[in-house]
């Protein structure tokens, strides 16, 4: 079970336009934040990166690293980005379900064809986004069941500048 205060599980996949990300190898002067997404299928993630990419340079700026993960292969991976208009923006991809539950993450079964005229996965995870000191524990973790009500980045960007500054601790790790 995903609690904070506990070392995250591994995470090592390769990105779009970036060399492969592998947790255990970053080194963030504050946090890195592990953000999964449904994947190419779901326009709420095109929006949700769109959203993200005006916070890459604060998110730089206070000392926070990201990844973006999504279950799809290269090319559906590449097809996001393009649609997001980005390739600045680090996307792994090719996450395997078993690792998706190794996180906690919702998973959930295709039905065909989006709103958006692509076919969702198989399988795929839902929503997720972790925030992971660099001792790799876990500070906090935003798990969702739905594409829907995602943490918004103006609201990260303000949590994230309290919790540096007064130094908050992780909350919610007694079971």
């Amino acid at each position: 079970m995903i609690t904070p205060t506990r070392k995250a599980p591994n995470l090592v996949l390769p990105t779009v336009y970036h060399s492969e990300f592998n947790l255990f190898n970053e080194e963030p002067v504050n946090f890195t934040m592990v953000i999964f997404i449904r994947g190419l299928h779901c326009p709420l993630c095109i929006i949700y990166l769109k959203q993200m990419m005006k916070y890459v340079q604060t998110l730089k700026n206070i000392g926070v690293d990201y990844v973006t993960v999504s279950s799809d292969d290269k090319t559906r991976a590449t097809q996001m980005l393009q649609k997001v208009g980005s390739t600045e923006l680090r996307l792994a991809y090719d996450l395997d379900i078993a690792k998706a539950k190794e996180w906690d993450l919702f998973i959930s079964k295709g039905r065909g064809k989006t709103s958006v005229g692509v076919d969702e996965l198989d399988f795929f995870p839902e929503p997720g986004l972790f925030l992971i000191k660099p001792d790799k524990t876990i500070f906090s973790a935003y798990i969702q069941s739905m594409p829907f009500a995602r943490p918004q980045f103006e609201d990260i960007i303000n949590s994230l500048n309290f919790i540096i500054d007064k130094k908050y601790p992780a909350r919610g790790n007694i079971n």
